[in-house]
């Protein structure tokens, strides 16, 4: 008999990533320095915000005898970690009339006490003493639908003047805002997540609900829980009163009974929370796989050099991949069909996943009818489409959870891709996106463009996380082409009312169509609004997929995964 066992391992497909990227190119180099700089830019920026009011708020709040929001978190988390911070540039570059709302007042994000995970969420009193802004709102309801989602046990550290009066016609009355907070407080309780509340400096009006409405309530000696201050009391009922009177921590702890722990200070409040989380059990065991993580084959700092800020230069995916996932091991699906998008398992950090990415390298492939062509890097094509959706639906019925990494300009337009039914594959992939129930985190790595967006689990498409490159753009087209769009419909109007434009007032027009528009894609802008969770150096992202997993862990409870009526 013959023995085939030494033929037979040579031809087996290998699924390590290969990397042939050459980091002594002047290509390279420059893409390396482009993006560090770009990266110390945002690094900069995130300083700058993390100051808050600055020095004389901060100093004002110590003289109160109070610790920043930032020095509670330090002390609040385990000795060594930091927060993984949530929505950092949330309100950047909004209310500048009003003199500016750094990170929206509030400081988001997952950190862990005892080694468990929790979401924080903190008010900043030394920006404007903590009032809530419209994004302040929708900041913390981004944070609790997170800790909804994933089952995480939320802290409060409550310090807030309340809602910002000049702007409340934007924080009171809607569903994302002001009272969507603590109607999301008593659905996060009803759901079993814990939650408590430190009161830390002032909790009035309606925010006075929100530590009420959690688990556990503590408050500090010096801090006040009222419906009403004493001003307005006195101007409603004509009844003087003083602060510690009306409600402060001896009143509610020995007569109203409204708080569990007074406690002397922030110091010694922050201790009695840690001690309180110490002693929380745990619910049932996650259903999503994880081993022993292995580092990547590559490192991290490579992604500087390997990424393509240009979008007119390719590059390939499969770099990106093997500087993420675990031991370069990548089991790629339908490798030589819809080369145009990437799917494939793997692990990250341990966790198994299945990644899909948009390939940025130009691929030739063959019609139907035996022709080559080829097929544009970054464009979602028919076949890819339809690879995508098979792959989402196989990661759904395998409880794999879904990581997407974009750098997409969109679906492939024009006559052929219309008779090859590219409208009929992009609905069959939205569709498997939309009713997939695994943790969907997606990572923006370039552009992010129209329905690609969409069909790559985009904002609408509740991914658990989104994160950002500095190097994201994200628009319903790139700039170029929307101002060419535009300006053109400018030019007809104003032709229309005999106006004529002479070719350097059209360029000019141009000029100012694109650079707001610019302006718009920049991943700041998304994530001042909150369309974005976390602007990410390169060299975090598969930390940050990491977290996001662990976070997703804690929810064990997997809807069944329908799709309904599908176009074929």
């Amino acid at each position: 008999m013959t023995d085939h066992s030494q033929h037979a391992s040579t031809e087996l497909p290998s699924n390590i990533l290969k990397s042939t990227v050459d980091a002594t190119s002047a290509r390279y180099e420059r893409n390396m320095r482009a993006m560090a700089e770009l990266v110390a830019t945002f690094h900069n920026e995130e300083e700058k915000i993390r100051e808050g009011g600055g020095e004389k708020a901060i100093e004002a709040q110590h003289k109160k005898g109070r610790l920043t929001a930032r020095e509670r978190i330090a002390l609040l988390l385990d000795p060594g970690s930091e927060l993984f911070e949530l929505g950092s540039y949330a309100a950047y570059g909004m209310y500048e009339e009003w003199g500016g709302a750094p990170a929206a007042g509030v400081i988001t994000g997952l950190g862990r006490i005892h080694s468990r995970l929790l979401m924080i969420i903190a008010n900043d009193a030394t920006v404007k003493a903590g009032a809530f802004f419209p994004m302040t709102t929708k900041k913390v309801i981004r944070a609790q639908n997170i800790a909804i989602e994933n089952r995480i046990p939320t802290i409060y550290l409550v310090d807030s003047a309340g809602v910002f009066l000049p702007l409340q016609e934007d924080v009171f009355p809607d569903t994302d805002d002001f009272g969507r907070v603590f109607r999301n407080n008593a659905v996060i309780s009803a759901m079993g997540i814990p939650q408590i509340a430190a009161i830390m400096g002032m909790c009035v009006a309606g925010g006075g609900y929100l530590p009420v409405m959690c688990d556990q309530i503590l408050m500090t000696d010096g801090s006040g829980l009222f419906l009403a201050g004493p001003a307005l009391v006195q101007a409603a009922i004509g009844q003087k009163v003083d602060a510690e009177t009306l409600g402060g921590a001896a009143m509610h702890s020995q007569i109203s009974g409204t708080i569990d722990y007074r406690e002397p200070s922030d110091e010694a409040c922050i201790a009695r929370i840690r001690s309180l989380v110490e002693k929380m059990g745990y619910r049932r065991q996650s259903v999503w796989d994880r081993k022993q993580p292995e580092p990547p084959l590559y490192s991290a700092e490579e992604l500087y050099g390997i990424f393509e800020a240009d979008p007119a230069r390719p590059y390939d995916m499969k770099d990106v991949l093997a500087r993420l996932v675990d031991a370069g091991r990548f089991d790629e699906y339908k490798p030589e069909y819809g080369e145009t998008v990437l799917c494939g398992f793997a692990r990250i950090g341990g966790f198994a996943v299945g990644i899909v990415a948009n390939q940025k390298k130009h691929v030739t492939v063959l019609d139907d009818r035996g022709q080559k062509r080829v097929e544009f890097g970054g464009v979602i094509y028919t076949e890819s489409a339809e690879k995508a959706a098979r792959f989402i639906m196989d990661c759904n019925q395998n409880l794999v959870p879904l990581v997407f990494l974009h750098d997409v300009n969109g679906f492939m337009v024009g006559r052929d891709a219309e008779w090859s039914g590219i409208i009929k594959a992009g609905a069959k992939m939205v569709n498997a996106v939309s009713n997939s129930v695994v943790p969907k985190i997606t990572i923006i790595i370039g552009g992010s463009f129209g329905a690609g967006h969409y069909a790559m689990c985009g904002k609408a498409y509740d991914p658990r996380f989104l994160f950002a490159w500095p190097t994201a753009r994200y628009a319903v087209m790139s700039g170029d082409s929307a101002a060419g769009t535009l300006v053109e419909i400018k030019i007809k109007q104003l032709e229309r009312g005999g106006k004529k434009l002479s070719d350097q007032e059209k360029q000019e027009l141009s000029e100012s169509v694109k650079q707001t528009y610019d302006a718009q894609q920049d991943p700041r802008y998304g994530a001042a609004r909150l369309w974005i969770d976390r602007i990410i150096d390169p060299m975090e992202t598969r930390d940050a997929i990491v977290r996001a997993l662990e976070a997703a862990a804690l929810n064990p409870e997997v809807p069944e995964f329908k799709v309904g009526v599908l176009q074929t």
